[in-house]
């Protein structure tokens, strides 16, 4: 079988910041556990985790486990001011359909 040439197709590129070695001694394993508590804890929502990230963060530059950088740049700070919406209601039984806005109900 034959497949057509198709020239949108890119290559990959790598990250910006490249990769980072894997925590194969578990240096970070108590800063990343407390992180994924918080997150477990607050619905997956990580803007509640921010310090905890922080902290999983540093501690991966502390045992070069990822190039150093500051913490300015990671944008937490835009977190702390972003506004917080609530999310939709959602009805289990009302039917979804791609491209089309709610009805408002009086």
């Amino acid at each position: 079988m034959q497949f057509a040439h198709n020239s949108s197709i890119q290559k990959p590129t790598p990250p910006d910041k490249g990769s980072f070695p894997l925590d194969h001694d578990r240096e970070c394993s108590k800063p990343m556990l407390a992180y994924m508590n918080c997150l477990n804890e607050n619905n997956g929502l990580s803007r509640f985790c921010a310090e905890f990230s922080k902290e999983y963060l540093k501690c991966r530059m502390d045992n070069n486990l990822m190039a150093k950088e500051d913490m300015d740049n990671f944008g937490f700070d835009e977190v702390k001011k972003a506004k917080i919406v609530p999310a939709p209601h959602y009805n289990p039984n009302e039917p979804i359909v791609a491209g089309l806005s709610r009805r408002k109900r009086d």
